[in-house]
């Protein structure tokens, strides 16, 4: 039997080959995986792998080529045409677990970004399927010790609740066997002043081994399991810190026992285990509580869809199943999964769940239906118009569930302090020991030392930061804001200008007539008729004027010779009449004497005499006033650049109050005006909701699209505001300065905790019990702090 080179595997001679230089391999996955390590110069993996084995890469037929179902249900493609996937990845276990994953991905040919969560084990990867397949790549992460799939709510749902018992289990084992250690340590406690016969002593000593025993080796097993990832790739954390401390005092209080010379401390190692490992069951319990909305919103996905089939009756099928065109039947209190548009019948629909908003929303014929919608009573049929990874509710699933893998700057300097932290507190501990060994022996010695060790508490630090995030996404969501990345949060809240679009942003994108002139000898028909053979914003609100007020009874008039004049307006053949309809620019050009105002303008003139003046406006947003005023108050430098004209602009400015605002530009332009001011060293946010404001979103620190932008927009955008108005923005920076406040301030807690009591446990101020007890406090104080975002004011 001989092994290959790099999993490890024992196989016959002939099942391996040999490459020039001698190295021999099971097959080509395990040789392309060991030249990507010698080549990247990463051989200390083979170090860190010691005598382990790893499985060896072999193909998957499942996923032979993009016909397979794995690529049509969960492979979808980005804004550059590559292939992309999320997978959940099993067997990692500490940061070093990431660290290999995440170098082998990115240094393979092909891969274009990989984003590994450390805490959820998800991945995002993207690839150029011309020069690598996905089977490739789920081999690659196999033949390094890691099994991938896809990921899907079903799977993830069903992983957190299997952890959420197991932990409960082993946790009930710990508090048992805790409740009874105690009664006997009474009894040994009193027999200690009282007197106690050596015999009576040994059982009840024996009596505390029994029961010490399973807390650490069953309600234990968490910490020695991700203790031995740790030293295995030598990247220390707080799990082989607990591990360490209690496994040398059972092992030193078995001595004592066996030796009937000193003091057993089985106790301390049941009460160690039991209280950090309620700690960290509680911090489980807290991210799902943080999250909870997150949750809620991707168990919204779960179902069935009810469509017509072939033979004219109804059955339900799978989203993935469903394609555009299909006819979908909603039923009172179903839950819409497909976007699509109304074909007959009535409903009340709550569309809270996505957007925040409490009112319900009643649908009829040509409406259109959003996915994530409950209908609260009534029954309708609607055609699909996406499919189900096309549909909104999926398409906000799949950006919050995203969310995370891009970290802040904060939890990457957290995570690498911890790291550190972690070798200093065992330096530390060491010193301890030897400093009181010479003082007062061995057993106080151990003791302070493993005090030391236990205390000091990494975690807190490395909570400081995503706990934080995962409570400002949740309740970021909860108001109808979807922030993409969680370092969005990030800068956000060292943003200092903010740069609005005007148009359906600031304004409402339908235009109305603010004020009006039309002449007794206008004729109205004539005027109607000039206005309906148009599709300009302005010809339709003038139209839409005409027909809701007083001269609704005219019908329009046929005309003839209709001719269109560009970014002019129109003209046409009435009778024996020339008509004209148009701008004051138009006007003017067929000889008439009309002055420009502040508002958009529409003239009508019959042979060669005015006849009608219009006066439009695209009135503010009903919260736009009061969200700019406080957006002025918390220090923010506003700009407005819109493609509207001077007047136009310059008058809604002037409402707002806001000094700095650009007219008449050009989509390159405002992304030249937002590089400008990043080159003045701003920290610009870029506010906008159509196609043309898509390259200064995608330009600025960090772009924010309303929810009821272009599709082009959104994708460029960082942030999206669902529920399309101002306020969302306001409280969209809120949350941001709030959650940079909690982050600190848990940062400052958790180096605060470590620089008093790490010096009182050498000291020997702390037995292991009560370090114990306050390294659980740090962590559980950092992750209540965070939780506090989820009651803040907004």
């Amino acid at each position: 039997m001989e092994k290959c080179d790099h999993c490890h595997g024992s196989f016959e001679s002939a099942e391996l080959f040999s490459d020039e230089a001698g190295h021999k391999f099971c097959c080509n996955g395990c040789k392309n995986v060991y030249y990507l390590l010698q080549g990247q110069n990463l051989g200390e993996f083979y170090e860190r792998l010691g005598k382990n084995t790893l499985r060896p890469a072999k193909q998957n037929a499942q996923i032979q080529g993009p016909a397979s179902s794995i690529y049509k249900n969960y492979v979808t493609k980005d804004k550059d045409g590559f292939n992309q996937i999320s997978l959940l990845i099993d067997g990692i276990h500490c940061s070093a677990c990431v660290w290999l994953n995440e170098k082998i991905l990115n240094n393979t040919t092909g891969i274009i970004e990989v984003s590994l969560n450390a805490a959820s084990h998800k991945a995002r990867i993207v690839w150029d399927e011309e020069q690598i397949s996905l089977a490739e790549i789920l081999n690659l992460i196999r033949s390094i010790g890691y099994d991938a799939y896809p990921y899907d709510t079903n799977t993830q749902n069903a992983k957190d609740t299997a952890k959420r018992r197991e932990f409960y289990a082993r946790l009930l084992v710990g508090i048992f066997c805790v409740m009874n250690i105690m009664w006997i340590s009474i009894a040994l406690y009193g027999g200690y002043f009282t007197g106690i016969e050596q015999g009576t002593k040994d059982i009840l000593h024996f009596a505390e081994f029994i029961l010490a025993t399973p807390v650490l080796f069953y309600t234990g097993a968490v910490f020695f399991k991700s203790a031995f990832y740790a030293l295995k790739t030598r990247t220390p954390n707080m799990d082989l810190l607990v591990g360490l401390g209690a496994l040398v005092i059972y092992i030193y209080s078995l001595y004592v026992m066996f030796s009937r010379n000193g003091e057993v401390y089985f106790e301390s190692v049941a009460m160690i285990i039991t209280f950090v490992f309620a700690g960290k069951y509680l911090q489980i319990l807290s991210q799902k509580r943080a999250g909870e909305n997150l949750s809620s919103l991707s168990n919204m996905l779960l179902g069935e869809v009810c469509t017509l089939g072939f033979d004219g009756s109804y059955a339900n099928k799978s989203p993935n199943e469903v394609q555009i065109g299909d006819e979908i039947l909603i039923n009172q209190g179903d839950r819409v999964l497909i976007d699509g548009v109304v074909s007959s019948g009535e409903g009340s629909f709550d569309y809270s769940g996505i957007s925040g908003e409490s009112i319900p929303v009643s649908l009829g014929k040509n409406n259109e239906i959003k996915s994530g919608s409950l209908c609260l009573s009534g029954s309708l049929k609607y055609r699909a118009n996406a499919d189900f990874k096309g549909s909104l509710l999926s398409k906000i699933v799949e950006l919050l569930e995203n969310a995370n893998l891009k970290k802040p700057k904060f939890e990457i300097l957290a995570n690498k302090i911890s790291g550190y932290f972690s070798i200093f507190v065992i330096a530390v501990a060491f010193v301890a020991f030897v400093f009181w060994y010479a003082k007062a022996g061995f057993a106080s010695a151990l003791l302070i030392s493993v005090s030391v060790i236990i205390i000091a508490c990494p975690c807190a630090l490395a909570l400081a930061t995503p706990i934080a995030t995962l409570c400002a996404i949740s309740v970021a969501l909860r108001h109808g804001i979807i922030f993409k990345e969680a370092k969005m949060l990030e800068i956000l809240s060292e943003a200092d200008t903010i740069v609005f679009d005007k148009t359906g942003t600031l304004t409402s994108s339908a235009l109305i007539v603010k004020k009006s002139e039309i002449s007794p000898r206008c004729d109205i028909g004539a005027l109607k008729g000039l206005l309906q053979s148009s599709n300009h914003p302005i010809s339709e609100a003038v139209l839409e004027f005409l027909n809701s007020g007083e001269f609704a009874k005219f019908a329009p008039a046929n005309l003839e010779n209709i001719t269109n004049h560009p970014a002019k307006g129109l003209s046409a053949k009435f009778g024996e009449n020339e008509i004209y309809g148009g701008s004051a620019k138009f006007m003017c050009e067929l000889g008439a004497n009309v002055a420009s105002g502040d508002l958009s303008e529409y003239f009508f003139m019959q042979n060669g005499q005015i006849l009608a003046k219009f006066w439009l406006l695209a009135p503010l947003k009903d919260d736009s006033k009061e969200a700019i005023k406080t957006l002025q108050n918390l220090g923010y430098e506003l700009h407005i650049i819109s493609g509207d004209h001077q007047n136009a602009v310059s008058a809604i400015a002037r409402e707002l109050e806001i000094a700095k605002f650009g007219a008449q530009i050009l989509p390159d332009e405002k992304a030249s005006y937002i590089q400008n001011l990043a080159k003045m060293g701003k920290k610009v946010v870029m506010v906008g909701d159509g196609i043309n404001d898509a390259a200064a979103l995608s330009l600025a620190h960090a772009g924010i699209c309303l929810g009821s932008g272009a599709n082009l927009s959104v994708q460029k955008s960082d942030v999206v505001l669902i529920k399309d108005d101002m306020t969302s923005l306001v409280r969209a920076m809120r949350i941001a300065r709030k959650t940079d406040t909690k982050i600190r301030q848990n940062i400052a807690i958790s180096l605060l905790y470590n620089l008093i009591t790490i010096p009182l446990a050498f000291l020997g101020y702390a037995i292991p019990l009560f370090a114990a007890l306050s390294m659980s406090l740090s962590s559980l104080i950092v992750v209540a702090n965070s939780m506090l975002l989820r009651r803040i004011k907004l």
